[in-house]
């Protein structure tokens, strides 16, 4: 019988180094079949004519199967752009990419992997303690347990898991991150900038055009299995949020609301309503009058606001943990325990994308 692949870990954040020319940046991990967009942005916007980009020796249209598009001056600004949105590439193999043009020439590498074609895992449960130290875990064993005469008394759960790692969480423009590009590497593959959810960090002057990555939650839903998110803080705060959302701000909870509708997660509980309800709603803080949660009440979802309102919908009742955010991030590791099929791959140090390809495989989510 397949069983529970279960995580605990530790969330920090950072800050991110300068924008790259071309996206993905060199040296990312592409789950086989995962969608991205493909971009590579040219300072001084030369015109069409006077860049070439080859994916694999070959032209990217003919590469990925859908033609690209060139943009002079993108935004206004002093550089070129051609992107491709939504392309995947299937079956594991190395990628190489050039973009040439007057100012020189810039090369990066993709490892594209593939997955097992059955899963190892009937379900994964990522479990984030967002800020969750070392420390953290040794006051709790200490408060929840007891000490005395140097011998606690007893383990937390996670301390029997049998298997742990170091889990290093640098973004890409800095040692330390925060709970958006921290957990969007979890959640897509992808090292991304402080800030950003399922994004790689270009020039767009638009915080939702930015290259997107795919989700582990858009990936669980598109081969039809279930998917849950649960926190006791805001549902489009920054670390549920990264389970769906594609933005370089993490405040942008009206346009993140929507990514959840977009995603539609079979569960969905945590704060955050004012960002849900219609903007002439007492207490909303939509700039529209769409309410996102009529929208789902009237898709088939059950909405409960109280213990009571969860046992009639047929669920346990019970309240989540207080939130206890210590708000600084770190650039320390984190520790990381695990169980279930797949668990033996974290030992040692890890950096944080290796978590969604280790989740990725025992869900069999490639191609």
């Amino acid at each position: 019988m397949r069983a529970v692949l279960l995580a605990s870990m530790a969330l920090f954040a950072a800050a991110t180094a300068e924008a790259q020319t071309i996206y993905p940046l060199n040296r990312a991990e592409i789950l086989s079949g995962s969608k991205f967009d493909f971009k590579v942005e040219f300072p001084t916007s030369p015109t069409a004519q006077q860049v070439k980009i080859t994916v694999n020796g070959q032209d990217p249209a003919a590469f990925f199967g859908k033609p690209g598009q060139f943009v002079v001056k993108e935004d206004g600004q002093d550089y070129s752009a051609f992107v491709i949105r939504d392309v995947s590439i299937k079956g594991a193999q190395a990628i190489k990419i050039e973009a040439s043009a007057p100012a020189g020439t810039a090369m990066v590498g993709w490892n594209v992997y593939a997955t097992a074609p059955r899963p190892v895992a009937r379900n994964v449960i990522l479990f984030i303690g967002d800020g969750l130290s070392i420390a953290h875990r040794t006051a709790a064993r200490m408060m929840s347990k007891g000490i005395a005469e140097g011998l606690y008394g007893g383990e937390l759960a996670i301390d029997d898991m049998p298997h742990m790692a170091l889990v290093s969480t640098s973004g890409t423009d800095g040692i330390v991150t925060d709970s958006a590009n921290a957990m969007s590497a979890y959640t897509t593959g992808h090292k991304s900038c402080v800030n950003a959810l399922g994004v790689y960090c270009a020039r767009n002057k638009s915080t939702l055009e930015h290259p997107k990555v795919e989700t582990i939650g858009e990936l669980a839903r598109r081969h039809g299995l279930a998917l849950g998110v649960v926190t006791n803080t805001e549902i489009e705060d920054a670390t549920p949020a990264g389970m769906v959302a594609h933005t370089r701000r993490r405040s942008d909870y009206n346009d993140i609301v929507k990514m959840f509708w977009d995603v539609k997660p079979d569960v969905i509980m945590g704060g955050g309503s004012p960002n849900w309800l219609a903007k002439s709603t007492p207490g909303s803080r939509r700039q529209d009058e769409t309410d996102y949660i009529k929208m789902f009440e009237q898709a088939g979802w059950t909405f409960a606001a109280t213990n009571a309102e969860m046992l009639a919908a047929g669920r346990i009742a019970g309240n989540l943990p207080k939130s206890a955010n210590s708000g600084v991030h770190s650039a320390d590791d984190v520790l990381l325990t695990a169980i279930g099929p797949g668990s033996e791959q974290f030992r040692g140090r890890i950096d944080n994308v290796l978590v969604f390809r280790i989740m990725a495989t025992a869900l069999g989510l490639g191609e």
